[in-house]
């Protein structure tokens, strides 16, 4: 048993020496223990390559701007782990946390002598979430965010009124398969009998696997251009504006978040709001929607965290989030002088990550940070083509200058690893 937070933030963090468990076996055993949490929760489930975090914060403004105390459970955190499990924004206390640890860790020492082995740290985290959710802190929705593939996921134990498949990409192919249909059936797998299926997955076998899955499961599946469309109308002075196309009737929104691709993410969560009054008669009106669009704040995307000169924030850690990106950097700052300072992990696609993006940029400054698989600089300078490139062995001097040296016109987006931007905010944040 644990007796302080940090005890118990150390204790689900050791689990991380078992390393990442597909299947659901142990999360049945501990669900089971606990009398089945899990079936009383009413949520929504998130997957997708990129956009799960944010079409989750799209979603969770909708429904707190209509009323309802909205839980959600996230990864990874960028500032404290509590970030992780929490309800309108505010994280779980460190009191609640020793609680959920105090009750998991003889579960887990139990599970331990079983053929199936001890449960690993995000089954952890997600047994601690259902059970939180559903014993401690009951609310009326909880939004569910996949951390990896979806059919084998820890968070796949739930059966949700609604399943959301944001995009799909290649993305962790040593875990889901090294083609689009491949990691397609994967996601698909969080689709459940009779719950709708709302997507924005644009490739062709994607879709036929989606369709294949929802036919299957008796899934009404509502996919993007197909079923609903998204107008792109332009740059909002911090944010995007768009027309969502439905029902027969168009309906114009602005979001307060930075990004083309970030009007798609949006999109998903009016579509699912939608289906949430309409079948599961949630109290959701259009001036909810438009309020809970422009409020929508997600750290890391496009976080701006300094004013002037401008400094940027963008988890883009896979090709599709480094593409998104790019299109930004072309769309919003085509006139601004741009730096990049990157740092990634050994087991990405860099090459298809960093291929376009110098071609984009005044320049780019390669460094690293303290995580067991970060790339060191001189390993990501392989992969850069160009001469606007240059390694940076200490990025928190690198920042401070940026922010004293340069002038209105230009701007810094830090990006790659999420560990990394976790270790650049807090930094910044403290600036003076």
């Amino acid at each position: 048993m644990v007796n302080t937070y940090e005890e118990a933030v150390g204790w689900i963090h050791s689990r991380l020496r078992l390393g990442i468990k597909p299947g659901l076996s142990r999360m049945e055993w501990m669900m089971k223990k606990l009398n089945h949490p899990e079936k009383e929760i009413k949520a929504v489930h998130i997957a997708g390559t990129n956009g799960k975090g944010s079409t989750l914060t799209f979603l969770r403004h909708i429904l707190e701007s209509a009323g309802y105390d909205t839980g959600t459970f996230t990864s990874p955190y960028l500032e404290v782990f509590n970030e992780r499990i929490g309800i309108n924004g505010r994280p779980i206390s460190d009191e609640e946390i020793m609680e959920l640890v105090n009750i998991i860790i003889p579960l887990a020492e139990e599970l331990e002598e079983t053929e199936m082995g001890g449960p690993s740290e995000f089954e952890v985290i997600t047994c601690m979430a259902l059970y939180y959710f559903a014993r401690m802190n009951p609310v009326p929705v909880v939004l569910f965010e996949v951390g990896l593939g979806g059919r084998f996921d820890s968070t796949n134990v739930i059966d949700p009124m609604i399943s959301v498949i944001t995009n799909i990409g290649m993305d962790h192919t040593q875990f889901l398969g090294n083609t689009i249909e491949k990691i397609a059936f994967e996601k698909a797998g969080i689709i459940k009998e009779g719950k709708p299926v709302v997507t924005a997955a644009s490739q062709t076998g994607a879709q036929n696997v989606l369709i294949s899955k929802a036919a299957e499961k008796n899934a009404d599946l509502f996919l993007l251009n197909r079923d609903f469309e998204v107008s792109y109308k332009g740059p909002a002075e911090e944010g995007e504006t768009f027309d969502f196309f439905g029902k027969g009737k168009t309906r114009s929104y602005e979001i307060g978040m930075i990004g083309r691709h970030q009007t798609e993410n949006a999109s998903l969560a009016v579509a699912a709001a939608d289906i949430l009054k309409e079948r599961y008669f949630y109290k959701i009106e259009e001036g909810a929607i438009q309020r809970g669009l422009a409020a929508a704040y997600w750290p890391g995307r496009m976080d701006k965290v300094n004013q002037k000169p401008a400094i940027y924030l963008d988890g883009a850690h896979n090709p599709e989030g480094m593409q998104a990106l790019i299109n930004t950097i072309e769309t919003r700052f085509r006139k601004k002088k741009v730096s990049i300072l990157f740092a990634a992990l050994k087991d990405k696609d860099l090459q298809s990550m960093v291929s376009d993006l110098e071609k984009n940029v005044t320049d780019i400054g390669l460094t690293t940070f303290e995580f067991p698989r970060a790339a060191n600089p001189e390993e990501l300078a392989e992969y850069f083509q160009l001469d606007r490139h240059h390694i940076v062995n200490d990025w928190e001097k690198y920042i401070e200058a940026f922010r004293i040296e340069e002038d209105d016109s230009a701007v810094l987006i830090v990006t790659g690893s999420l560990y990394f931007l976790s270790a650049v905010r807090s930094k910044i944040l403290n600036y003076s």
